[in-house]
């Protein structure tokens, strides 16, 4: 992978959660030698710190469930922005969270900044969820739930979360790793045409064979690729510290695959590294993970890695 300049922007979001932890994620990131694995592969670095949200008044919502709206929604507001300055100087932004509901910024921002370039915008999803419901189809509240509904252009988001300038096609989103879907999400992942790989496709076919086709697809577009990768993706046996576990995640080595092959393509233009909770952490040992995860996709390969002790 060619050098390239990476900045580093920290979204200390945990109102899209139900658990408090996430807003320790960022300074968990830095802790765990982030921006020194990424030089130590001959990346240039700058840390723009944390993302500070403006306050904004109450927002009410006919589902009840629904919380922290306003707080949400000023996310959105502030991240979409930091994404776009992100990337000056043709850098790749990697954005630091914070639960998922920081993607209602940043895949709008980024994928605004795609348009101005006149590239189409792709997302790839590592996920145990699909997040796809909409604010009348939430159960939980829980507003991690909406992002990928939201930048698809799916309906009831108008006047509530920030206007899109560039709706990312459902097309171009493929998700990996699914295995916790509600019924709502389930008929709207019919309705749109998301790709969805879940693990048991994956434990079928394997997780090169989707990912590759994915990504030839970007390639023949020449398109942006965005990835989202949250801690749940991985299996909680490697990865603990996460506020929505599910059994059955990406292994050790399948998660490093992804991000080998990632590195292969030289398509992905931005990152977010979401949902660590450090509150339920064992000695870093998710963060640190996370970092490696990182770092395979900025270049680092198998001879590089050095023996870990916990």
């Amino acid at each position: 992978m060619q050098h390239r300049h990476c900045t580093l922007v920290g979204a200390p979001v945990q109102s899209g959660a139900s658990q408090p932890g996430c807003l320790m994620g960022p300074d968990a990131f830095r802790t765990a030698g982030l921006a020194t694995v990424l030089q130590a592969l001959g990346h240039t670095v700058s840390d723009l710190g944390n993302v500070v949200p403006a306050d904004r008044s109450e927002i009410a919502h006919s589902n009840a469930a629904v919380h922290d709206l306003a707080q949400t929604v000023a996310w959105g507001h502030a991240l979409r922005d930091a994404a776009i300055a992100a990337f000056a100087n043709d850098a790749l932004p990697i954005f630091l969270g914070g639960d998922h509901s920081l993607s209602i910024g940043t895949v709008p921002g980024v994928a605004e900044y795609s348009a101005q370039q006149g590239r189409p915008q792709f997302v790839l999803w590592l996920d145990a969820h699909p997040d796809i419901h909409s604010l009348d189809t939430t159960e939980s509240g829980n507003l991690h739930g909406t992002p990928v509904a939201y930048f698809t252009g799916q309906s009831g988001f108008d006047g509530v979360y920030p206007k899109l300038a560039s709706p990312v096609p459902p097309g171009n989103v493929c998700m990996i790793g699914i295995r916790s879907v509600d019924g709502p999400e389930r008929d709207a992942i019919a309705e749109t045409g998301v790709e969805v790989h879940d693990m048991r496709a994956i434990d079928e076919n394997g997780i090169r064979k989707p990912l590759r086709s994915f990504l030839e697809r970007v390639a023949a577009a020449k398109g942006a690729l965005h990835v989202s990768l949250d801690v749940d993706f991985l299996d909680p046996d490697i990865a603990p510290a996460v506020g929505t576990t599910v059994p059955g995640g990406a292994t050790f080595r399948e998660a490093h695959l992804v991000m080998e092959m990632l590195c292969d393509s030289g398509l992905v233009t931005s990152l977010d590294l979401v949902e660590l909770n450090p509150f339920l952490d064992e000695r870093g040992r998710t963060a640190k993970l996370m970092v490696d995860l990182c770092a395979s996709l900025m270049g680092r390969t198998v001879l590089d890695r050095k023996t870990r002790s916990y």
